[in-house]
């Protein structure tokens, strides 16, 4: 895309930066780059969480941060394709950018952060889809504070969340059945570290038990 599309936008949005009180302008900075970390927070909650659901869940909570990593190297190779130089050197007669400019040869198109937001919301919201109204805020308030602190374009920001949605949901599409054998292996293997990453499963209904219940009780 022609970065020239979208830089009236980028001087509006870094204009209404510089315009914010310095306390939003801080809680941007801290966002942009520590805002993720959130969504490692999720990961970690929704694997725990779902230690004690079935194998399906477990699956799903496990694939989450691997489509999201999957969605990191699609952006990268991407970037690396385009070679998009940074707004906060590009735009003439731009504001300056609140965080430092990166350094040459780290290319804006797409954004990696948004790409990543994207992919974590996505992936999260498939997992746990109670968690969407949460996730996909947080994703588009990422993208949007990586142009508020003027590191990327519009353009960049959109493409990223697009980006790293569209090949979350495809790795989890394509993933999902054999992770959950794979969970499912894991579980019956009996092994101590396995116990451990897999947890005890949904309880006795879950097991040989629990099925030889039901179908006494269909009989």
């Amino acid at each position: 895309m022609d970065s020239s599309v979208t830089a009236p936008l980028y001087r509006d949005i870094t204009d209404f930066a510089h315009d914010m009180p310095s306390w939003v302008q801080h809680l941007a900075e801290i966002w942009t780059e520590l805002g993720l970390l959130v969504f490692g927070v999720l990961f970690i909650t929704g694997w725990w969480r779902a230690r004690r659901a079935d194998e399906g869940a477990l699956a799903l909570a496990v694939l989450a941060p691997l489509a999201t990593a999957f969605a990191y190297v699609g952006s990268e190779v991407f970037k690396s394709l385009v070679n998009e130089e940074r707004p906060c050197r590009a735009v003439a007669g731009a504001a300056a950018s609140l965080v430092p400019c990166p350094p040459v040869g780290d290319w804006s198109f797409p954004s990696n952060h948004s790409a990543i937001a994207g992919a974590a919301a996505v992936a999260l919201a498939i997992a746990r889809p109670r968690l969407a109204w949460l996730t996909v805020p947080l994703a588009l308030l990422m993208a949007f504070s990586r142009v508020f602190v003027g590191v990327h374009y519009p353009h960049d920001v959109a493409v990223g969340l697009l980006v790293g949605a569209a090949l979350a949901a495809v790795v989890v599409a394509v993933l999902r059945r054999p992770a959950r054998s794979l969970a499912r292996t894991v579980r019956s293997s009996g092994a101590p570290v396995a116990a451990l990453v897999s947890g005890p499963g949904a309880g006795p209904a879950a097991g040989p038990a629990g099925r030889s219940r039901r179908r006494r009780k269909r009989h």
